[in-house]
């Protein structure tokens, strides 16, 4: 024994303390990273539905997320009137559920490490106090910094407060077992049974635990055998099942069967089925309760208690309904009866994804059959077809276990890439099926991730394969090198990314040692964690059987796995600790060990990490979205399409009041009832859309696809045409190819009437414009067949009579544009559609009245700090600005101002964007040099040799970088070598277009060499 041992004691009390001492220190540190680094307001993609609906108690989108709901709106409270502030509020949420997911970690290594320790606490070393301690700390710390749970801890989403109840009940289920011989002990499985329940109102995501926890109470109850293995798995199994298909959905189906019980059958009033069955179920519990204490019967009263806790929690669900019968603004899916409430909770607008058998992507349909719900019409419910028919498949192109499914054309150039696919119109094989598991599944979409969080990351870029986006890295030169290429020569782009991080693979190779050092001291407890992680791992990537091309990165769906992981590198310490030991005195092994892994890996995370996840000061998803409404007159009405021009925007009018006069119309919920109806209702300062067809002209299953059949073939009213199509007439319909008839777009030429005087006094028109007025809008729709979308828009420009201004998002794709672009003008983010005929020129869409693009880019409009160079402008963000193409917009304006004569107006506005879009903030790339182009038109010749001398020194680094790769490195590049000759190719002519010999001599004289290095390259290739 050391002199420093010497005189130590540890009991129970005095070691409850220092546990609980440290955990709350690392739950301080965590605290302080996550709400440091924060969002001060909305983030992308669903945050700002999520923030809207919590701040108001309004519908998102299905499955819906109750519990968190309530949870955001508590927070939002503490904003008091400011509502600038409830974003952050709701943000500091995420963060705190964060960090005490942290303090549940280290509890939860603790408790492990303690377990390996194996000696009594009365006999601890100071050795092994470190060590467990420090165990704790940097398996905690180190899940702290991890890329992806850093991520969702500082937004408005689900996942961090899903994390949270994951922790808890993990941990929960250890605190059973460490007092399991205790009397009332169960109160314990009591609890998680509640977490769980209370948990699906934010995610299911924590149910995943469950086999895990049963392991845990097997190996507690029983001696382990294999029978005893495999009973426990297949309870573990069914017990998720249960939840799963059972308790979440069954419950709302069971209701369903007494509701149309009573209503249809015994002619009662709405929801009266639904009351009973509550009542019913609820005395059911009571009386079981009664009569299982009466008979003694434990383990039934056990079960029903378990399942009474499960359904209270699960309870939060009837917040969904009740909201939704107030019918707020945002009420998505409508979900106030319960067949509504039962879609809704089963996701059935996303549609489905074989999983034990099913067809490949080149499968044909040989049938179609109509599934059914009921909806409610006058006092009765009325049986009516399914949003997603269910489809029959050549049962000679289908599979067990079908991998590679999706008939979408982008999903089949993914399969046929990823699983090396060479005829797509032969069944594939089972090996090609497995293939695409491995290689994109598993190795792409979780491996990938996995990495990221413990060994590093090349950037923040997403990639569906390739060498310069997206990928894991590990900082050592020559695995790197094998990957990805040589890593020595790298251009600036890559090499001085934020989110390049290197962790030397530390953290990993710290969890791996901490993996066997567990599976060796303490193999029961190994199989738990295993269980943890394999379930929040690779049992996910198998249920979601995701699709090539996804949206964006699905690492957040795998923080459970990581989070397991985090448990094996804090045990990495204590084997660290434990070897160490048998050659250095006293406590200096556990503190070496100690110091050595947090220096080496939360340390090193934490420095790599910082400034590609630190959010603070960002306003750019608020402000973007207050540009693309200021972008409309008063009163208008704004189609958009995607999360990112649509979730945003519900924030900024649902929580900031922002602009609440313009109506946002998403074109990809326009072909859903609930949504129509909804916009047939005024929010705030918006009046009603003025559709004219009824609710039962588009209610689910009527109208859902329209051919164009075109009986007319010369220009004609698009009101009468609308007419047409909503007349239930026999006449006014075609036959289907399956028998039933169905109503059509009767031609494709159509016209919308121009109210001259109307139009004149709105001033929508300029006085030098009404020349150009039309007297209708003559256009031809393209479309072979018209969705309940396109029908919708349609009959809104049939019916808006030119009183309300009509503008489509400049983020909208072309085919939802209805072949009106000639008629668009762009007055920011935004096109409007004008009554008269405007340009189409070299792919730009729309003519530009300059005074009022003028004032909303430099007057209106703000910016969300995107210009700061203490800002974090990360990949989704960069995405966003390049579909707006704010620098396209300013070159535009700039160079219809010199059209006009406007010369210092036209510099001013150029100096304005190069001033926001620096290029340490939003990359310089082609649609940069318009901008140069511009300034020397203008006369600002330095200022365009500026950003010439910029482009040319980033892509003669880029493609001096690619032209030395070779094979195969140098094939997977070619697009992007393409791009950056291209570039280097206008910058030659611009210069020598303007004269300017010098800059011109120079970088010909590189792009020379560069492309004689091309030509030899691609000779190389062939």
């Amino acid at each position: 024994m050391s002199k420093s041992e010497k005189g130590f004691q540890l009991n129970q009390k005095k070691y409850r303390q220092i546990n609980n001492y440290t955990g709350w220190i690392v739950l301080l540190i965590a605290s302080f990273t996550y709400l440091s680094t924060i969002e001060p307001t909305t983030s992308f993609w669903d945050c700002g539905e999520f923030i809207a609906t919590a701040h108001k108690l309004e519908v998102g989108h299905p499955p819906g997320a109750p519990l968190f709901m309530i949870a955001a709106k508590v927070f939002s409270l503490a904003a008091g009137d400011d509502v600038t502030q409830v974003a952050k509020m709701i943000n500091s949420l995420s963060a705190m559920a964060s960090a005490f997911t942290i303090l549940f970690l280290f509890w939860t290594i603790t408790y492990f490490a303690a377990k390996i320790v194996r000696k009594p606490i009365e006999e601890y070393s100071i050795n092994d106090l470190i060590g467990v301690m420090g165990s704790g700390v940097v398996g905690a710390l180190t899940y702290t910094f991890s890329d992806s749970f850093w991520f969702s801890a500082v937004e408005g989403e689900v996942y961090a407060l899903s994390s949270l109840f994951t922790a808890v009940v993990f941990w929960a289920i250890l605190k059973w077992e460490r007092i399991a011989d205790e009397k009332y002990s169960d109160r314990w499985l009591v609890f998680i049974a509640y977490m769980m329940g209370l948990s699906i109102g934010v995610h299911l995501l924590n149910l995943l635990a469950i086999p895990a926890i049963v392991f845990v109470y097997y190996f507690k109850k029983y001696e382990p055998s294999k029978r005893g293995i495999t009973s426990a798995s297949v309870i573990s199994v069914l017990l998720l099942g249960i939840i799963m298909y059972g308790i979440i959905p069954g419950l709302i189906q069971v209701a369903s069967w007494f509701e149309l019980l009573f209503v249809n059958s015994f002619g009662l009033p709405f929801n009266t089925g639904v009351l009973f069955y509550m009542l019913l179920l609820a005395v059911g519990i009571v009386w079981g309760l009664m009569y299982t204490v009466k008979t003694q019967k434990v383990i039934l009263n056990t079960i029903i208690l378990f399942f009474t806790v499960i359904v209270i929690g699960y309870s939060s669900f009837t917040m969904i309904v009740v909201r939704s019968l107030a019918e707020p603004p945002m009420n998505e899916n409508q979900p106030d009866n319960v067949f509504a409430l039962l879609s809704y909770l089963n996701r059935e607008q996303y549609g489905d994804r074989p999983l034990v058998h099913g067809q490949y992507f080149n499968a044909d349909v040989i049938a179609q059959e109509t599934q059914y719900t009921y909806v409610p019409i006058g006092n009765k419910y009325v049986k009516t077809p399914k949003v997603n028919p269910k489809y029959t498949y050549d049962p000679e192109f289908t599979t067990v276990f079908p991998r590679i499914y999706s008939h979408q054309a982008n999903h089949k150039s993914g399969y046929i890439n990823w699983a090396n696919i060479k005829d797509d119109k032969k069944k594939p094989s089972f090996g090609q099926n497995l293939s695409f598991l491995f290689k994109y599944q598993i190795g792409y979409m979780y491996l990938r991730y996995f990495m990221w969080n413990f060994s590093g990351r090349q950037n923040d870029i997403q990639g569906h394969g390739g060498y310069l986006k997206g990928n894991w890295l590990s900082g050592i030169p020559f695995i790197d090198n094998i990957r990805l290429g040589p890593q020595d020569k790298l251009p600036q782009s890559i090499s001085s990314h934020k989110a390049r991080n290197k962790y030397y693979m530390l953290p990993l190779l710290l969890g791996l040692l901490g993996m066997i050092f567990m599976y060796n001291k303490r193999p029961k407890q190994f199989l738990i964690v295993l269980l943890l992680f394999v379930l929040t791992g690779l049992a996910i990537v198998i249920y979601l059987n995701q699709t090539p091309y996804q949206p964006r990165e699905r690492d957040y769906a795998y923080a459970g796995s990581f989070y397991a992981f985090a448990i094996w590198i804090g045990l990495g310490v204590l084997a660290i600790s434990d070897f160490a030991k048998k050659y250095l005195p006293g406590a200096t092994s556990g503190v070496i060990a100690t110091a050595l892994s947090l220096v080496l890996v939360p340390s090193i995370m934490a420095s790599e990490n910082w400034d590609d996840h630190d959010r603070s000061g960002r306003y750019t998803a608020r402000d973007l979205a207050s540009n693309y409404l200021n972008s409309c007159a008063p009163n208008a009405i704004l189609f958009t399409y995607g999360d990112n021009d649509t979730f945003p925007l519900w924030y900024a009018q649902e929580v900031e009041g922002i602009r609440t006069d313009v109506r946002v119309v998403n074109l990809s919920l326009l072909g859903t009832d609930w949504y129509i109806y909804q916009m047939t209702k005024r929010a705030y300062d918006s009046a009603p859309v003025p559709f004219s067809f009824s609710k039962d002209k588009y209610r689910q299953g009527v109208r859902d696809l329209l051919p164009v059949v075109e009986r007319i073939q010369k220009f004609v009213p698009l009101k009468d045409v609308m007419d047409f199509v909503g007349s239930d007439d026999a006449k006014t319909k075609v036959q289907a190819s399956d028998g039933s008839d169905m109503n059509y777009l009767p031609a494709k030429l159509l016209q919308i009437p121009i109210d001259s005087a109307k139009v004149m006094n709105s001033g929508l028109v300029s006085i030098q414009d009404t020349t150009r007025l039309l007297k209708s809008i003559d256009f031809n729709l393209t479309k072979k067949y018209v969705t309940k979308s396109d029908m919708m828009v349609l009959d809104l420009l049939a019916n808006f009579n030119w009183d309300r201004p009509i503008y489509f998002a400049s983020s909208v794709g072309t085919d939802n544009y209805m072949d009106l672009q000639e008629y668009f003008r762009l007055e920011g983010f935004a096109y409007r559609l004008m009554p008269y005929k405007t340009k189409i020129e070299n792919g730009d869409i729309g003519d530009i009245n300059s005074d009022i693009l003028y004032n909303n880019l430099m007057n209106k409009f703000k910016w969300g700090r995107m210009n700061e160079l203490d800002v974090l402008i990360d990949h989704y963000n960069t995405r966003v600005l390049s579909i707006m193409k704010i620098r396209d917009v300013f070159a535009r304006l700039a160079k219809t101002l010199l059209e006009e004569g406007k010369n210092k107006k036209a510099i001013e506005v150029l100096d304005r964007v190069v001033e926001l879009t620096p290029h340490r903030q939003l990359p310089y790339d082609y649609f940069t040099i318009p901008i140069a182009e511009l300034y020397y038109k203008a006369g600002e010749a330095d200022k365009a040799n500026k950003i010439i001398n910029k482009l040319a020194s980033i892509y003669e680094e880029d493609l001096n970088y690619y032209l030395s790769l070779k094979k195969p490195y140098s094939g997977a590049i070619g697009y992007e070598t393409r791009v950056a000759m291209s570039v280097m190719q206008e910058l030659v002519s611009l210069t020598e277009t303007h004269k300017q010999d010098e800059l011109f001599e120079r970088i010909s004289g590189n792009f020379d060499i560069l492309f004689q290095k091309y030509i030899s390259s691609e000779q190389s290739k062939q």
